[in-house]
């Protein structure tokens, strides 16, 4: 066979060729080889805006590492990919552009997927599914189904964001931090509509105590969800309302604290707050409820903000003291969080010390840190102590106080243990028409009744108008709405909201399994096969809900009898962000403070319109500040490849990456010398030489070198993907065939090709080409993973050093193996001792075996 030409590097042909011949052979496509391991490899799906950004190039560069990496040893992968492509923007680019939300979702669609087909990732194309598309969306009303025949979906009322003048429902990203809505510029108001939950609250306690077997995710993640979920355990306490038949329901985790009690605050929107109101409150009442109505949820419980209050003229009974407190409604408190009613205590609350200073309310102390302390307070108290002014529990410690009074409270049949959670049932129902539509139907006589199965998918009407005014487009498509109900046949009227789309990607990652099946969701076979997840890739803004929800479905379809596993994702890798270099004018104000960097000269940084100095920072890219880097653009000055390489060493993968072009100059330049390393040996090399197995030390010495190298990338591949490290490997690896001199050796063949293959993973379309250029028909991505020979790394010789009088003198080779006898003998005949020791007197001999020795003279 004669000898390849040797060529220069070229990205863009190589990358082009490479992705056309991965294609012809089926390379990525998913193989049900069930001898082999399963590996399921899987990035979080993007949503199809139209344009890939580095966040999105790096999160799929991470999992197509992992992906190509275990096809190398010996596993059969599924690395899917998908699209979440409902959601608000698509209907609202309809509304601006006159394009209908299908429309521009599949030109997104098919604008990105070309560019994640460029970036040359081992993806199965035949698994792709996107949510918008009916064939999919079937299977997401057909989740809605398990859960309404579960006792797991209802409805009920809840507020909504309303603009008054569109008179439609907004999503809480169209309201401006003024509380204005995005489109009409309405001072948005908090309203009542009946809508769809879903009772994740059912779940709260088993997707609070299998965070535990997480071992594979991150630590910050599961603290984040448990949190989230709020697990608390307290007392459910009743206060008498007096003058009424009525009770006030609280829930504390404090009641040791209850003999302080000097006020009770119901939620403004509390259905008792009308009962409880006096005529002389009822105008003052009715004003602030008003007020307090056009506040969001975020606004009513923020920090930094006033608590606000007033008083509804009404009082309770403290069924501890049997005195009589004020009854007040206040904007912190929230009718959905626990009985929508607190208990104010000043004296061991921040929030209600404040409150009760600034409305003059009695602040009476129940707990001291110890007998006999200071009873008047500058602030809250808010420790664990002893009991005061509490009666029969006086002088108890607030630990076992807090048992003590729940036992006082059950026996006296006014309250009760009570465990509860932070975590609230899922709100779904979206008045918006880009979105799987619920699966129900309204009718007069049966009440709601579920879509027959077979009706399935409820597809959304494409002759609509969308205008972004006025209610649910749904509900204004009177030719879609009014349909006969399915039970009875009489005129009933479907569902017309849509459902959030979060529940759209609370389950595709289990369609990817059997993505073509028409019949069912999935074969039970295949999903248990493939699940769970092992390796999840996405970004730590997904912590909390998508994260939470997908744990939520799984549950509940494992219950459904849909297969048996108990979590979707086995091991949980978040990305860090990529920043760019960014510039900011600190003298303006709001988006106008950041200067796009295409607008700045790097070694005078000054605004071009001000000429004020510049201050230069690394942030999250984003289009509002101006330090994005187009994936394109890197790609067509340097290739694929190196990009892929600067993602991978500039960071560890779960770190934020710091956008700098030099270090990807960096990365095109080790390409290039591997190029070199690589083509110069496969259009020179010449017979091998030294085949009978003795090797000469340069030879042992490299070899040493390639087996260290395996063994150091595989163990930095293996579990916490330290993938900067493993080039950083690499790079020795190819320095030390550079430096090299035994090109005919087959160690060196050996290196070369070991410096191929793992190379692969991270460069895959180089280490291809190179692959082939050393003569070989199969492509490298099929060849197994080296393995390293732990005999290769023992040592054969050391260097031994020879002191006298403790300073160093010289070093001479030595067998490894020899003993401290041997040594001395070795170091007493070397050049280097006889020309220090001659004539002299030698008193003591210190041999320290694999370093040194030393000849003490007398």
């Amino acid at each position: 066979m004669e000898s390849p030409q040797k060529t220069s590097y070229q990205p863009a042909a190589i990358e082009e060729k490479w992705q056309k011949t991965w294609l012809e052979l089926g390379l990525d496509k998913t193989h049900q080889d069930q001898n082999k391991p399963k590996f399921y490899a899987l990035s979080m799906f993007p949503y199809p805006s139209g344009s890939l950004h580095m966040g999105h190039v790096r999160n799929y560069t991470i999992t197509d590492v992992i992906a190509r990496l275990k096809r190398m040893q010996g596993y059969r992968v599924l690395h899917p990919m998908g699209w979440d492509a409902f959601g608000l923007p698509a209907e609202n680019a309809a509304i601006d552009r006159g394009v209908p939300p299908a429309k521009w979702t599949y030109q997104n669609i098919a604008q990105m997927r070309q560019q994640l087909q460029r970036l040359g990732l081992s993806l199965d194309w035949e698994c792709e599914v996107a949510t918008c598309s009916p064939d999919y969306y079937k299977w997401t009303q057909w989740i809605f189904l398990q859960f309404l025949e579960a006792g797991l979906a209802y409805q009920r009322e809840a507020a909504v964001n309303w603009d008054p003048i569109d008179q439609t429902v907004l999503a809480n990203e169209q309201v401006d931090n003024e509380g204005r809505s995005w489109r009409s510029g309405a001072i948005v108001e908090r309203k009542l509509l009946r809508q769809w939950f879903f009772k994740i609250t059912d779940y709260a306690e088993e997707l609070l105590n299998d965070l535990d077997k997480l071992t594979g995710w991150p630590e910050r993640v599961k603290l984040m969800q448990a949190n989230w979920i709020g697990k608390s355990t307290g007392a459910y306490l009743e206060f008498p309302i007096v003058g009424l038949d009525e009770k006030i329901a609280v829930y504390t985790t404090r009641p040791d604290t209850v003999y302080g009690v000097s006020y009770v605050v119901l939620a403004p929107e509390h259905p008792l707050t009308q009962v409880v109101t006096t005529s002389d409150q009822k105008a003052a009442v009715a004003a602030f409820i008003k007020e307090v109505s056009n506040q969001s949820e975020l606004e009513r419980t923020a920090e930094d903000k006033p608590k606000r209050g007033i008083p509804t003229g009404g009082q309770v009974i403290n069924p501890f003291t049997g005195e009589e407190v004020p009854i007040w409604i206040a904007d912190y408190v929230l009718y959905e969080y626990g009985t929508g009613a607190v208990m104010g205590v000043p004296a061991h609350d921040v929030r209600d010390f404040k409150f009760a200073k600034e409305q003059n309310l009695a602040i009476k102390v129940v707990i001291v840190p110890e007998i006999g302390a200071e009873e008047t307070l500058k602030s809250a108290y808010t420790e664990a102590g002893i009991l005061v002014n509490s009666g029969d529990f006086n002088g108890i410690n607030s630990i076992d106080a807090k048992k003590a009074i729940i036992e006082f409270a059950e026996k006296q049949n006014f309250g009760k243990l009570r465990i509860q959670y932070r975590l609230r049932d899922w709100l779904i129902s979206r008045q918006r028409y880009w979105g799987a539509p619920i699966p129900v139907i309204h009718c007069p006589e049966c009440g709601i009744v579920p879509v027959p199965e077979k009706d399935l998918p409820v597809q959304l009407p494409e002759d609509i108008e969308l205008s972004g005014r006025g209610g649910s487009p749904l509900a204004q498509l009177e030719s879609w709405v009014n349909v006969p109900c399915p039970s009875c046949g009489t005129p009933a009227k479907r569902e017309t909201d849509t459902m959030d789309t979060f529940i759209d990607s609370s389950w595709y990652f289990l369609r990817y399994s059997d993505a073509k099946n028409e019949e069912k969701i999935f074969d039970s076979g295949k999903v248990n096969d493939w699940m769970p997840v092992d390796q999840y890739v996405g970004g730590i803004e997904h912590a909390i809900l998508h994260l939470l929800y997908s744990r939520f479905f799984t549950k509940v379809l494992r219950d459904r009898g849909l297969f048996n596993f108990d979590e979707p994702f086995q091991k949980l890798l978040t990305q860090g962000m990529v920043q760019g270099l960014t510039y900011m004018n600190p003298k303006k104000g709001g988006k106008d403070k950041w200067i796009p960097s295409h607008l700045v000269d790097a070694n005078n940084p000054v605004d071009p319109q001000t000429g004020e100095p510049l201050q230069r920072l690394y942030a999250t890219m984003s289009k509002s500040k101006g330090n994005g880097v187009a994936p394109e653009d890197v790609i067509n000055k340097y290739g694929i490849d190196t990009a892929r390489m600067f993602i991978l060493f500039k960071a560890p993968p779960e770190k934020d990456l710091e956008w700098d072009e030099a270090d990807v100059e960096g990365q095109f330049r080790f390409l290039n010398r591997v190029w070199r390393l690589v083509t110069d040996y496969a259009t020179t090399k010449k017979q091998l030489t030294n085949d009978n197995g003795q090797l000469t030390k340069a030879e042992k010495d490299l070899r040493r070198f390639i087996h260290i190298a395996i063994q150091a990338i595989t163990e930095d591949v293996q579990d916490d993907y330290q993938f900067n490290t493993a080039i950083s490997e690499l790079m020795k690896l190819s320095n030390a065939l550079t430096d090299a001199d035994c090109h005919n050796s087959p160690v060196y063949a050996e290196g070369i090709q070991t410096l191929v293959i793992m190379l692969a993973p991270f460069a895959p379309h180089i280490g291809d080409e190179l692959w082939q250029l050393l003569g070989n028909k199969n492509s490298v991505h099929t060849q197994p993973w080296p393995s390293f020979d732990p005999g290769a790394l023992i040592v054969d010789e050391i260097t031994l050093v020879i002191q006298i009088m403790g300073k160093t003198r010289g070093s001479i080779q030595v067998p490894a193996k020899a003993d401290k006898a041997d040594l001395e003998k070795y170091a007493r005949e070397s050049e280097v001792a006889q020309r220090y020791l001659e004539g002299k007197d030698v008193k003591k001999v210190i041999v320290v075996p694999g370093k040194l020795v030393n000849f003490v003279l007398g």
